[in-house]
């Protein structure tokens, strides 16, 4: 690595890189000493070499602030959770706001920050939360009598969930003239509105056809904002899976179709058992589960690397 007068613009690099130039200086001086007196050339030397040890010492040590920075830059400060009900109808409705509550106990029993960013997208912000979820990505899928089920058949219904990582500094170019935006008003329970004012906001990407809506902020700047960090969040994952794929660009691989027959895990109430079907193992204690203690799966998923 090469000394760069840049080093002295980062403040976490600005005083070793104050100290490199004044070793140069020093440097320079004992060159001149061993110039005009020959007696002083060995000594010189000598200095020098200490000089230039120390220097490669300062420029390792630049090298790993500036890769430490690299990387909490790349590391996703946030993570969104996007549900979404799948096949089931009403069934598959409520299954996913069961998953949605079930993620924010998890993240609230970790210390992170919940909130929600609509009806069924969840935002948590905690330094291993993405780490932590990220083998949540597919179709889930729960099997049990409704309450409403007279005979007491068995239902199957599935819900999706997509995980996005919110980074400090997106990857992503997105040029203006390519998103298409609308404003409403931010709803509350049983359609009443909250605000007089329209502050939800729903960007629409024209060129991906992916669209997100943030109603979360109090104002509609704010919320705007929000929405361009998960849209670029998602431009993110469809261009990693083009490259990784290369295939066409859609979002199989993060939603799915919901099919019945897509899953990842099933939720099965008669048996009391949750099974990822990525590392075949099961757990019981559904309502423990449920209400956020899924510890037990999300270790087995790290440690297989969901496979």
């Amino acid at each position: 690595m090469e000394y760069s007068p840049e080093f002295k613009k980062n403040f976490a690099t600005a005083y070793l890189a104050g100290e490199y130039e004044r070793l140069q200086k020093e440097a320079e001086e004992a060159k001149g000493a061993a110039a005009a007196d020959e007696g002083l050339q060995t000594l010189a030397e000598e200095e020098v070499a200490r000089i230039h040890a120390r220097q490669a010492d300062i420029l390792a040590e630049i090298e790993q602030i500036l890769a430490k920075e690299k990387e909490e830059v790349a590391r996703p400060s946030s993570v969104v959770m996007e549900l979404r009900a799948a096949a089931g109808g009403d069934e598959a409705s409520i299954f996913a706001h069961e998953l949605k509550d079930m993620y924010q106990k998890y993240a609230e029993h970790h210390g992170w920050k919940t909130r929600s960013i609509d009806e069924l997208t969840l935002e948590i912000a905690g330094a291993d939360a993405y780490e932590a979820l990220k083998y949540e990505t597919g179709v889930h899928r729960v099997q049990r009598v409704p309450l409403t089920e007279k005979s007491g058949r068995i239902h199957t219904s599935t819900a999706s969930v997509a995980v996005l990582p919110i980074r400090t500094k997106s990857k992503i170019d997105i040029n203006p003239a390519d998103i298409e935006m609308e404003f409403s008003r931010s709803g509350g329970a049983g359609g009443q509105n909250v605000n007089k004012v329209e502050t939800a906001v729903r960007l629409v990407h024209k060129p991906t056809g992916i669209d997100v809506r943030s109603s979360s902020e109090r104002s509609q700047l704010a919320n705007r904002e929000k929405a361009m960090q998960i849209l670029s969040a998602k431009l993110e994952q469809l261009h990693e899976e083009e490259e990784a794929k290369k295939h066409a660009a859609e979002r199989k691989a993060q939603i799915g179709t919901g099919d019945r027959s897509e899953k990842i895990r099933t939720y099965n109430y008669l048996q009391d058992r949750v099974t990822d079907h990525r590392i075949k193992e099961s757990w019981h204690n559904l309502p423990k589960i449920l209400a956020g203690d899924i510890d037990g799966i999300v270790e087995a998923l790290r440690a297989a690397g969901a496979i």
